[in-house]
């Protein structure tokens, strides 16, 4: 049976109503606070208050305050007038349980209606945010599709001027070689006229001996250039040894096989690139890797030039979808722009593929568990928000900053202010 609480102290006045109430040992997880407009109960086991209003009071605005083996009640009134009394009186039992019934009703409808209002709320602000990112993204295609016809008109117009150029350089090349053909040949029948004059025995004596000491030359620089050749190198074996990988766990506690399968995914996401897609034709080969595009992405996110980052994360992926970091990078982007949903799906991917789990990617692992938790809190979805974290606390459970935001999101669920 439990004890009515009956010495407790109320003040009024034209608009509020404060009410006292002494509960030894209450706290806010054993306090039970139920109040509408015309009923207010407080059951602190064993100790029970209740009290059926004189006046109707707006359930909405009032609040409870619970400290220092106290609740202090206040509750705004929904007509600014003077109580001549806290409670009803002349209350009979049937009537009291028509009033409890009445107000239980009234509470479940508030809450249906809350809780329809709040997700109504959500779908309007999740289409909303919808349309804005559609309208961004047409916007940035669009720019993008004007930037690449504008550098193709310009290389097209460049490339025209170079051909036109090379022509006319040809031509110019071709009038003086002429010009040279020309001046060659007038010397070479100037020169024919002088020695016809002289005598042809002399001249074919001459050339016979320079000839013939020229043939001499070549063969003694041949000679010599036969000697100089090196012998062919001889026939050896070079042994390479590849230094073993050496795991940071204990042998009692190894985690060799995992860390081996984790290998091995990471070296076929290194070699999985799906190369057809039609924008690459118009990039460069740095630009047609996922490492570098992620390192411009972690770049362009320094400089809080998100939707950029965002977009050389998107190629990345497009290019190797088996790269955790990317999922986990784009995440945050998305949490920098409030794109709760879709950060917690690149965190979920994230998640997928960091397994086994093990030390290697650990810190990633962490990483993906708060950034998801964080969305989920910025929901309002703090029970979820709060595993995410204590999941993060079980990899990384000497992280300082994880520690209080989990505390502070315990605070939250728990609740510091009751509100009626």
């Amino acid at each position: 049976m439990p004890l009515q609480v009956s010495d407790y102290s109320w003040q009024q006045t034209r608009t509020a109503v404060f009410i006292s109430v002494p509960l030894r040992g209450v706290s806010v997880r054993d306090a039970d606070v139920f109040c509408t407009e015309n009923y207010l109960k407080v059951n602190c086991p064993p100790f029970l208050f209740e009290v059926f209003l004189y006046a109707p009071i707006d359930d909405e605005s009032s609040k409870a305050k619970i400290g220092n083996d106290t609740i202090v009640f206040t509750l705004h009134k929904k007509e600014a007038a003077m109580w001549e009394t806290l409670s009803l009186s002349g209350v009979d039992k049937e009537m009291m349980q028509r009033i409890r019934e009445k107000s239980i009703l009234q509470a479940q409808e508030s809450a249906k209606e809350a809780m329809e209002a709040k997700a109504g709320a959500r779908r309007e602000d999740q289409k909303y945010t919808l349309n804005v990112m559609m309208k961004i993204e047409e916007e940035e295609r669009k720019r993008i599709e004007d930037m690449k016809e504008n550098e193709r008109i310009k290389a097209t117009k460049e490339l025209e001027a170079w051909k036109e150029r090379q022509r006319k350089a040809e031509e110019h090349k071709i009038i003086q070689r002429e010009e040279k053909l020309y001046q060659q040949e007038k010397q070479i029948e100037e020169e024919r006229k002088k020695l016809k004059h002289k005598g042809l025995t002399r001249n074919s004596v001459s050339r016979n001996l320079v000839t013939k000491g020229r043939n001499s030359e070549n063969i003694f620089f041949e000679k010599l250039k036969e000697d100089s050749i090196p012998a062919p190198r001889s026939v050896g074996n070079i042994k390479i040894n590849f230094t073993p990988r050496v795991f940071p766990t204990a042998l009692r506690e190894s985690q060799v096989a995992e860390e081996e399968e984790w290998l091995h995914k990471q070296a076929e996401a290194r070699r999985a690139m799906n190369t057809d897609i039609p924008e690459l034709c118009d990039l460069k080969e740095e630009e047609k890797n996922p490492e570098w595009l992620k390192d411009k992405g972690n770049k362009l996110f320094a400089t809080e030039n998100y939707l950029a980052a965002i977009n050389a994360y998107n190629l990345a992926i497009r290019l190797n979808n088996k790269i955790p970091l990317l999922y986990l990078n784009r995440a945050a982007c998305h949490l920098k722009l409030k794109n709760l949903h879709k950060a917690i799906e690149d965190s979920s991917k994230a998640l997928e593929l960091l397994t086994p789990p093990v030390a290697d990617n650990a810190n990633a692992r962490m990483k993906a568990h708060v950034r998801r938790g964080t969305a989920f809190c910025q929901l309002e979805l703090y029970v979820e928000g709060l595993q995410d974290y204590e999941a993060a606390l079980k990899i990384d459970p000497s992280n300082k900053i994880v520690q209080n935001d989990a505390e502070k999101i315990r605070n939250i669920i728990q609740g510091t202010e009751l509100k009626s």
